[in-house]
């Protein structure tokens, strides 16, 4: 009987296989980095630019074109005053419940003042309700039962396991920026009409983070440094892949033309 003989499989398509086989090693290597709390993009935007004074813009004849990193104090003559004294300028709180593999919000609370941003040569106006979320922060943060909850919201999760199923857990998180923070801001340097300095938010907000750029760098790094040192190498590898791949079948069909 004649043995039928396999055909191999074209450089090109094989290629573009490798090439795949990156793409979906990075998109697990995103998802992986996602669980584990990671931000590297965020990270890449607050560290990268230089780190400015206020009162160097200030007395600077010429603003930088692209965002800086701008370091100063809050000051706020209307903060928000909380009931345990706090004076802050900017109150993040969510509180979600979980119902199966997802998060349902019951509270989701945002409340700001405008404050300056000050050393001593001067200061510069920030609105903190433009700033990309999360703050960055370190959250205070509460996980218990739904039992637990205070009210209104132990009547809004009654209210939703009638309409969706039982919860399986609930959880609060609350970021907060207070008087008289060291604050780090990543924004863009304009002048006005008048001549006079503002700080406007860069494309996705500001980044507005009341820790040191290390501690920063930390906290965007996620939880999970196993996870994450193995999201990183994967996600390096699938890139490589991806280039690989397509470079080379475009390599070949280049020789084949």
């Amino acid at each position: 009987s004649a043995r039928s003989a396999s055909v191999p499989m074209p450089l090109p398509v094989l290629l573009l296989g490798v090439a795949a086989l990156g793409a979906l090693l990075a998109a697990f290597a995103v998802v992986g980095m996602r669980a584990a709390g990671a931000r590297p993009a965020t990270g890449r935007r607050l560290a990268g630019p230089p780190e400015v004074r206020v009162g160097s813009l200030l007395d600077s004849a010429r603003l930088p074109s692209r965002p800086v990193r701008v370091a100063g104090r809050v000051r706020c003559a209307d903060p928000i005053v909380t009931a345990d004294g706090e004076r802050l300028v900017a109150f993040h709180r969510d509180v979600e419940v979980r119902i199966g593999a997802r998060w349902h919000a019951l509270e989701r609370t945002r409340e700001t003042r405008s404050f300056e941003l000050w050393d001593h040569h001067g200061s510069l106006e920030v609105d903190p309700a433009r700033a990309s979320e999360p703050l960055i922060t370190i959250p205070g943060a509460w996980r218990g039962t739904p039992s637990e909850l205070d009210e209104p919201h132990r009547s809004a999760a009654t209210r939703l396991v009638e309409r969706v199923g039982p919860i399986a857990e609930a959880r609060a998180v609350t970021r907060s920026i207070a008087l008289p923070d060291r604050l780090l801001v990543l924004a863009l340097a304009r002048r006005d009409s008048t001549g006079r300095v503002r700080l406007e938010p860069p494309p996705g907000g500001y980044l507005i983070t009341n820790l040191a750029l290390s501690d920063a760098m930390r906290l965007l790094g996620g939880r999970h440094r196993r996870l994450i040192v193995a999201s990183a190498i994967a996600l390096v590898a699938g890139v490589a892949l991806v280039l690989i791949g397509l470079v080379g079948a475009l390599a070949t069909a280049v020789v084949a033309a």
